[in-house]
């Protein structure tokens, strides 16, 4: 029986889309025209890291639907329920199989104590980061996305995440981003980033078609 990932809305407020607004004209144009935009996520570490997984290097729209299976699979999103069943279940939901290891790799890390995952909240974000890519899997898009998609954190912008370097470029008119450029305007974004990338993934419009990030993760 399916039990669906518990999600709510990133928690943002006037204070975040003033300040953004105020630094940057052109995102504050932006912000006015599109509005409020609520932005799921899964305030579950375990489940967030798993649906990041899903998410690399394919499209919104294939990640949706692969995501769905595997909840419809597994039933509780726990990491006893993922390590209990065979990888093939996971494969059967349209993972390849290095994810579907990425994921078991995971959940056994959080089950024999490797991966503390009640304690990510004590930790910076630059911790999380390096926790989590110590893990088979596990790139730094990938914990980027759960420092914005699970835990919340208020300054992430990520360099390796297509869609928000192409909201950039659409939004200030640009062919082609350079690493100092991305780093000039993450700065300005500061320290309300994240609010920052959720305006830019929306700007991007990125088709379904394409995929979330840059490469491979680690």
């Amino acid at each position: 029986m399916m039990r669906a990932v518990a999600t709510k809305a990133f928690d943002y407020g006037e204070a975040e889309l003033t300040h953004l607004m105020r630094v940057d004209p052109l995102l504050g144009e932006a912000i006015a025209r599109i509005g409020r935009i609520e932005r799921t996520i899964i305030p579950d570490p375990f489940a967030a890291l798993a649906h990041a997984v899903v998410g690399q290097l394919i499209s919104v729209k294939a990640a949706d639907a692969i995501w769905l299976r595997m909840q419809q699979r597994v039933g509780e999103m726990t990491p006893g329920r993922v390590a209990e069943l065979p990888i093939e279940a996971l494969r059967e939901c349209g993972v390849t199989m290095r994810k579907a290891e990425a994921i078991q790799g995971i959940a056994c890390a959080a089950l024999d104590g490797k991966l503390d995952l009640s304690g990510l909240n004590d930790r910076s974000d630059d911790e999380v980061i390096a926790l989590l890519t110590a893990l088979k899997g596990i790139g730094r898009w990938t914990a980027e996305m759960l420092l914005i998609g699970s835990l919340e954190r208020p300054d992430v912008v990520s360099w390796g995440d297509i869609a928000i370097r192409r909201g950039m470029m659409t939004l200030y008119g640009q062919p082609d981003l350079t690493k100092a450029q991305f780093d000039e305007y993450r700065a300005r974004y500061s320290p309300y980033g994240s609010v920052a990338s959720i305006y830019l993934w929306a700007i991007a419009s990125v088709p379904s078609t394409r995929s979330r990030n840059k490469e491979p993760e680690a």
